[in-house]
């Protein structure tokens, strides 16, 4: 019964999406448009690409692409003071941003008819932001009390932020987003006027418009806004990313005030394109993701041990990160107990293929995550965002038709080839 509800939702979904006309303009500054023209309601977006993220930051300067998030909001040449979120909001809009370890999205949602609120103030603080001592100080101090209040005070969050640190040793991605305490103090506003001036520029950035919008018109308003914004004066090289080999299982123990043990497995894997990433999502959604998986039935259900435990890998990352384990244990005295467990688990499938029927489900779970997540006209252009980041949003049909290319024969051979004790970092967090 389930299958069949999965496919009819496949058929209900893809005339949805076959509606929408996907067009791109590159404009003489170098800066990219991707329009997604879809008329099924009335509502759009507008979201502006900097291909910079933690990945990208210079040593000792963790957490200044965040840091400049924060700073983007506090007013540029012609929207001077902390006006651009009012302004959005007086129109019946919402806006907000993200920064992530590979890009920063500044995004607002809109009625169509208002997108030349989004035009005008994109492309101001995209060229004349107002970068302030002041303003620098005060976003500084409030970012580095994020800090405190979503690690510091969250034991949960640090030790993951521990095994990731401890998982790459050469490799940027070893550095937090927000960014270690020490490295946010030292940020000066030198330093922050410098990354403005070399990564928010046209030629590394891209637009992209969806929703209830005509291409011929949209593209006018933002030749006109946009193209006279100078491109970088460097252009921006392709980073050469590495990490040193791994010789042999890393492992860290933290003591912090907490209500439960937590055991924190990750295993360095590739991204997307790499083929091998779609077959580990696969692999993923067998052992543990959702109560029907190999470890929750195996840890929660059949055993009593842990409270919850999911896994989770990151296929559309600009290069390979990791593949976690997640358990939250009921009593400190069990965690080896677990961790022999979930070893268990992985060995049964290295040496044992999954069933059709298991591979078929978990291929239509992560077939069905993918289109959910491109069910609203601002998740359809967060995806072909995130697909552009890797090379082109053209990949995402590419994308849909190596999943279901996927055999129980790949799965295996992903968790032979990754997930072993040379590939392995363990994090354990106990009471303290």
């Amino acid at each position: 019964m389930k299958k069949f509800a999965l496919t009819f939702f496949f058929i209900l979904i893809f005339p949805l999406m076959g509606n929408c006309e996907i067009t791109e303009e590159k404009l003489k500054n170098g800066l990219k448009i991707i329009i997604i023209e879809d008329h099924s309601s009335p509502i759009a977006t507008f979201q502006v690409w900097y291909k910079v993220g933690s990945i990208d930051e210079s040593e000792g300067k963790s957490g200044i692409s965040h840091l400049l998030e924060h700073l983007m909001f506090r007013g540029s040449k012609k929207y001077p003071g902390n006006v651009f979120s009012k302004i959005v909001q007086s129109h019946g809009g919402v806006d907000n941003a993200f920064t992530t370890k590979d890009y920063t999205v500044y995004f607002q949602k809109l009625a169509p008819s208002k997108l030349n609120i989004s035009i005008d103030l994109e492309s101001d603080r995209m060229a004349n932001l107002l970068l302030q001592k002041e303003d620098f100080e005060l976003e500084k101090r409030i970012v580095l009390e994020e800090r405190r209040q979503r690690y510091e005070d969250s034991p949960e969050n640090l030790i993951v932020e521990e095994v990731i640190g401890i998982a790459f040793k050469s490799h940027p991605y070893r550095r937090p987003i927000i960014g270690w305490t020490e490295d946010i103090q030292s940020i000066t506003f030198d330093d922050i006027k410098e990354h403005y001036k070399k990564f928010y520029c046209p030629n590394n950035a891209f637009i992209i418009i969806a929703g209830d919008i005509k291409k011929e018109k949209i593209i006018d308003q933002i030749r006109e806004s946009f193209e006279g914004i100078p491109s970088c004066e460097n252009k921006q090289e392709k980073k050469q990313l590495y990490e040193t080999k791994q010789y042999g299982e890393r492992k860290i123990i933290l003591k912090k005030q907490t209500h439960l043990p937590m055991l924190v497995m990750a295993y360095k894997v590739p991204a997307y394109p790499n083929r091998d990433s779609l077959s580990l999502e696969i692999l993923s959604t067998i052992l543990g993701e959702g109560k029907s998986s190999r470890l929750y039935r195996k840890l929660v259900n059949e055993k009593g041990l842990v409270v919850d435990i999911g896994t989770s890998n990151s296929p559309l990352s600009r290069d390979g990160f990791l593949f976690f384990i997640l358990a939250s244990i009921k009593d400190k005295a069990k965690i080896d107990e677990v961790e022999k467990i979930i070893r268990e688990e992985i060995d049964k499938i290295k040496n044992e293929l999954s069933s059709e029927v298991e591979i078929e489900k978990a291929k239509n779970q992560v077939e069905a995550s993918f289109l959910f997540s491109q069910d609203s006209v601002f998740g359809h252009a967060l995806i072909l965002g995130k697909f552009e980041i890797l090379g082109s949003w053209k990949l995402i049909n590419e994308y849909r038709e190596d999943i279901i290319k996927i055999s129980k024969q790949d799965v295996q051979e992903v968790a032979k080839k990754y997930l072993n004790e040379d590939n392995l970092t363990v994090g354990v967090l106990l009471p303290k």
